[in-house]
């Protein structure tokens, strides 16, 4: 069986794309958990790195004295949960234990079905290429997680807030992936009018979402979220005056609480007048209905996100707060996204 020739029916691309959409949820289900995870600590309570064999979680006694035995050999349960309790230590255990059974479970959910529209004929050569890649980046996410659990297993009882950042990047990166494939399915056509000042700006602002997602794992890797909680200002500042402490200067963008935060709110500012920019100028254009839709929810996740981040920040990141600001960004990517893709300009 070889890749179709021409590009699917439209029913056939609707099934593909249906399925992408589902595959796209399943992925922002992952970042949320990936969030809970974080932020109850539980990222380092699996020691191993087992695709196939960790599976099958603990079933005795034995087999979970056997983990628990594993877990206290790291520099976490030695420096800062040496008191923990076997019932303590599965509570952490099943939140890193779904985090990577949901991994799993993607795996599964986009390579069955990609074989099988691949079997039936409903993929060309171009979109098979395309779909390829997405699955390569599926399994360079699954090796940047073990890298990234593996860098908080030697000395320090934290993972590299730098791995941490690029993990979730390459998430958002899949996601995107997914959703972009999925709209050039249902959307073949591009827009019927030009409108490139439009596109060059929706484009420029989902590739500033995409950032302002980097910002945030940058701060929720080095707990920047804790150190300063107080809005708008910083600690009665605008600019803390330890911004830029560190040397050389460049290091402070990735390594300083206040810097990393301090980005963090510009980002989010600068987004909150870009968008609103965009929102009026597509209302005041001849941009299509779905362009306008599109807008409209890229505005609506904003205002909800910046709201939601600002909440989460004076209440010091609690984990219902943290992991819902961490879901909401998956909207206004996927909605930054859509209008990019709705206010394309015609071939």
């Amino acid at each position: 069986m070889t890749l179709a020739p021409a590009t699917a029916p439209a029913a056939a691309g609707r099934a593909v794309a249906t399925w992408l959409l589902v595959c796209a949820l399943a992925v922002a289900a992952m970042v949320v958990i990936g969030g809970v995870t974080r932020l109850t600590h539980s990222g380092l309570s699996i020691v191993e790195w087992q695709p196939l064999v960790g599976t099958i979680p603990p079933l005795s006694e034995g087999d979970w004295q056997m983990v628990f035995e594993k877990y206290r050999q790291t520099p976490e349960y030695k420096l800062v949960n040496h008191a923990m309790s076997l019932a303590e230590f599965k509570g952490i255990f099943w939140w890193e234990y779904c985090h990577r059974l949901l991994g799993r479970t993607i795996g599964i959910l986009f390579l069955v079905p990609l074989l099988w529209f691949w079997w039936r004929g409903r993929i060309d050569a171009r979109l098979g290429w395309k779909l390829a890649g997405v699955f390569v980046l599926g399994g360079l996410q699954g090796a940047m997680g073990w890298y990234m659990v593996s860098s908080g297993l030697v000395d320090e009882p934290r993972v590299s807030h730098l791995r941490l950042t690029a993990h979730l990047g390459l998430a958002f990166l899949i996601l995107g992936a997914m959703l972009w494939i999925a709209f050039d399915l249902l959307y073949p056509d591009r827009a019927a009018r030009r409108t490139p000042g439009l596109a060059r700006l929706a484009g420029a602002i989902a590739g500033l979402v995409f950032l302002q997602v980097l910002a945030g794992g940058l701060v929720a890797g080095i707990r920047a979220g804790k150190a300063y909680n107080t809005f708008p200002l910083m600690n009665g500042h605008v600019v803390p005056p330890e911004t830029f402490m560190l040397e050389p200067w460049w290091l402070n963008f990735f390594n300083n609480m206040a810097t990393v935060q301090l980005d963090h709110r510009l980002l989010a500012w600068l987004l909150l007048l870009l968008v609103p920019w965009l929102w009026w100028r597509v209302r005041h254009s001849d941009a299509t209905a779905r362009a306008r839709i599109a807008a409209h929810l890229l505005l609506g996740t904003l205002v909800a996100q910046f709201a939601l981040g600002v909440a989460t920040l004076l209440a010091a990141v609690p984990v219902g707060l943290g992991a819902a600001h961490q879901g909401v960004a998956t909207l206004v990517f996927a909605a930054a996204l859509l209008t990019a893709h709705a206010l394309r300009t015609p071939r």
